[in-house]
């Protein structure tokens, strides 16, 4: 695997949540797997005011506690953590930014290439890049400079627009990198060699023979902490318009010209650019949003989103969302594409699944077995394939069988994680795996009108915490004689899962 160049990642909100649960984890096990260059350097940057050594320590310490370390290499990782104290709103503060970073390129022959993370509050992410161009620190008249934004990108669609007007203004496309940790996993990526490197699914990866396709990203947890940010944001902007819409473009794509970013990128617009857009109708029809409810589960109370910290007692913010939408394509076209994401369901699990069309053979008929494909991004990552066979005995009868494979059993495979894979990417300079502006725009055209439809108080049901969500959202198959999988946490176990 080619390295990166040398270079200096500076972060801010450094002394976040997200740099120590996330990033930092991901630069440790990229060093200590080779795969990061030769001579690199990790700036943190926020407004807590730290020495070196003690912002070493800070995250060796948080190291050691939640990851499995080698101490000899933590050591001299940590070496190469350093920390600049700054008001990240005074643009006068970045001349210490960039004393330290003209510091680091002597130290560590860094050649002036630099990647800025903003693992801060969406607030900073206009703020920050003004600030940097002020001091000429965008410029790559010296090195290489990219900025890593952090979703979400935008509120609405007339704040995303904003948002994007604000990032060129000071940095140009190539530099910006729109990162969203499920494009990084390594089964959504898999979606894209499954389909195009195997001859035998490419073909009936259309409406001749799909009955119709399941997406799914379900949480156990509720939002925990995460009440005052979540109350303001809801399922449909945390979830729904940028993680599982990327998913649905990674299930609905053609065939790349080539695996590189712009060929990638080209073909994931084509299918946001083809989703028919929502009527009225279809948001009434379509269109099931949720807000679980208290409930006892497993011996243990859950209390309701409203009993949350943080969240209003008579919030209509909706923590699940259900839908049925269509791709406009020569591909798809009739083919109903079924979305759900939402809170406090049985168990956390994301996956697709592939429902193909019955035989039409009359022998069987209407108990033919039913042809599934579920790709399982997380967790028990793998693939399962269900057909049917003969029933041992007399007769024809077909059951339902299923072969599987499970990513874990690649033991000898160092998988990287989502956001190891998208550091190590934007690194190099490979942006396949980043949202480019038109997309983020598209999407956020297609959600708009549900943004605007929530507003209505009437259209929030209820389910109790633990459940599957609202019976409504089961309506939105059955009425066309379908049914949602019931997704074990166990990949192959249908029939039975002690969830």
């Amino acid at each position: 695997m080619v390295k990166p160049e040398n270079n200096c990642i500076v972060i801010f909100g450094a002394s976040g949540d997200l740099t120590h649960r996330k990033l930092i984890p991901a630069f440790y096990h990229l060093f200590a797997n080779g795969l990061l260059s030769e001579e690199f350097a990790i700036l943190g940057v926020s407004r807590t005011h730290y020495s070196d050594d003690e912002f070493q320590q800070k995250l060796k310490d948080s190291l050691t506690a939640n990851e499995k370390v080698d101490p000899q290499v933590l050591d001299a990782f940590c070496q190469r953590l350093h920390y600049q104290a700054i008001d990240t709103k005074n643009v006068e503060d970045y001349a210490k930014l960039k004393s330290r970073l003209d510091d680091i390129e002597q130290k560590y022959q860094t050649n002036s290439n630099t990647t800025f993370y903003l693992a801060t509050p969406p607030s900073l992410y206009s703020v920050i890049p003004e600030c940097l161009a002020a001091h000429g620190l965008n410029s790559e008249e010296k090195g290489w400079k990219r900025l890593i934004v952090e979703k979400p990108f935008g509120y609405d669609l007339a704040t995303a627009e904003q948002l994007d007007k604000d990032l060129h203004a000071h940095f140009q496309e190539h530099q910006i990198y729109r990162i969203d940790h499920y494009l990084g996993k390594e089964t959504v990526q898999n979606l894209l060699v499954f389909r195009f490197a195997n001859g035998m699914f490419e073909p009936l990866w259309n409406r001749n023979f799909i009955d119709y396709v399941e997406i799914t990203a379900a949480e156990f947890l509720g939002v925990e902490e995460r009440g005052g940010y979540y109350d303001g944001a809801g399922a449909v902007r945390d979830m729904f318009q940028n993680h599982l819409l990327q998913v649905l473009a990674m299930v609905g794509m053609e065939p790349p010209a080539a695996i590189n970013a712009d060929s990638m990128r080209d073909e994931v617009m084509k299918v946001f650019k083809s989703l028919q857009p929502l009527s009225e109708k279809d948001l009434q029809n379509n269109l099931v949003l949720g807000q679980y409810t208290e409930s006892d589960v497993r011996g243990d109370h859950l209390v309701g989103y409203r009993e949350e910290p943080g969240v209003a007692e008579d919030s209509r913010t909706e923590t699940y969302v259900g839908l049925k939408m269509f791709i406009d394509n020569w591909r798809w076209n009739g083919v109903p594409f079924y979305v759900r994401t939402g809170k406090r369901l049985p168990t956390r699990v994301t996956e697709v699944v592939i429902h193909f069309k019955k035989t039409p053979h009359p022998v069987f008929g209407a108990n033919a077995p039913e042809n599934k494909l579920i790709i399982r991004i997380q967790p028990d990552e793998g693939i399962l394939m269900s057909f049917g066979l003969k029933q041992p005995g007399a007769g024809f009868e077909a059951k339902e069988v299923s072969m599987d494979f499970h990513y874990e059993s690649l033991e000898e495979t160092h998988m990287l994680t989502a956001y190891e894979r998208l550091l190590l990417d934007s690194m190099k300079g490979d942006a396949t795996l980043f949202a480019r502006t038109d997309a983020v725009k598209a999407c956020w055209q297609f959600v708009q009108p549900i943004l605007d439809y929530k507003e209505n108080p009437e259209h929030l049901y209820g389910y109790a915490a633990g459940t599957w969500g609202p019976k409504e959202a089961d309506e939105l198959l059955s009425r066309d004689d379908r049914e949602w999988r019931f997704p074990c946490k166990n990949l192959t176990n249908t029939d039975y899962c002690e969830l």
